[in-house]
């Protein structure tokens, strides 16, 4: 039997004052699965993807993520484990304005290293899928909030990472962009690609994710697959 993707176990996160942003929190998520995180503010939703992404290291517990235990790691060796295995997708997008949509999509295969002829088919090959081929040499300070979102989706993408994370992704898009994110999200899962994502869009869990938890003061208070 496969293990799951990720592996949180007895996971605390203790900051010097107040109560615990996340407390004795164990979660599994299979490949393939599109989990939804819901909660109130300062539940616990964002602190659990940073412990994801290797970004915040629990006070306690365990995390394992695509068979690599990251709670224990270096600095450099997180860095590498988010190259190489984890694509982020954030609310206001992190592009950067300097560079084109096409340069901003490479910029991951080269940190890791691609070679060039490679990246650039790789890179083409998103913006196709993405619709948005057309923008390959625009700056995204004139792209629209979703055109935008989908270059952070392609960017997100580029080095086939095992997992997904998605922070609030349609957080700053309008009704019809939110739309589009929506469908490109469940898109992406039918591939077989799996996806975490944290928000507030009881809509967008809806609509997108195969199984939804709901954090309350750092603890999941409940856990439910989609109905198919």
């Amino acid at each position: 039997m496969t293990a799951p993707i990720i592996q949180i176990r007895d996971v605390s996160k203790k900051y010097d004052v107040g109560r615990p942003a996340l407390a004795g929190l164990n979660l599994e998520v299979n490949a393939g699965e599109a989990l939804a995180v819901l909660g109130p503010s300062g539940s616990g939703k964002s602190t659990l993807l940073n412990m994801i992404a290797g970004l915040d290291k629990p006070t306690e517990g365990t995390v394992t993520v695509d068979g690599v235990r990251i709670d224990d790691r270096t600095e450099a060796e997180l860095a590498r484990y988010r190259r190489e295995r984890i694509g982020m997708v954030f609310q206001f997008f992190n592009l950067l304005d300097d560079l084109t949509v096409e340069d901003n999509v490479l910029l991951p295969a080269q940190l890791a290293g691609m070679g060039r002829g490679e990246s650039r088919q790789r890179a083409t090959e998103l913006l196709q899928y993405l619709g948005i081929a057309r923008h390959t040499r625009a700056f995204p300070g004139r792209l629209s909030g979703g055109e935008r979102q989908r270059v952070a989706v392609a960017r997100a993408m580029m080095n086939r990472p095992a997992l997904l994370l998605a922070d609030e992704p349609t957080g700053a898009l309008d009704r019809r962009s939110a739309a589009d994110v929506r469908e490109l999200l469940i898109e992406l899962n039918e591939k077989s690609q799996t996806i975490v994502l944290v928000t507030h869009d009881t809509e967008l869990a809806e609509y997108c994710a195969t199984r939804t938890i709901e954090l309350v003061d750092g603890k999941i208070v409940r856990d439910v697959q989609a109905a198919v």
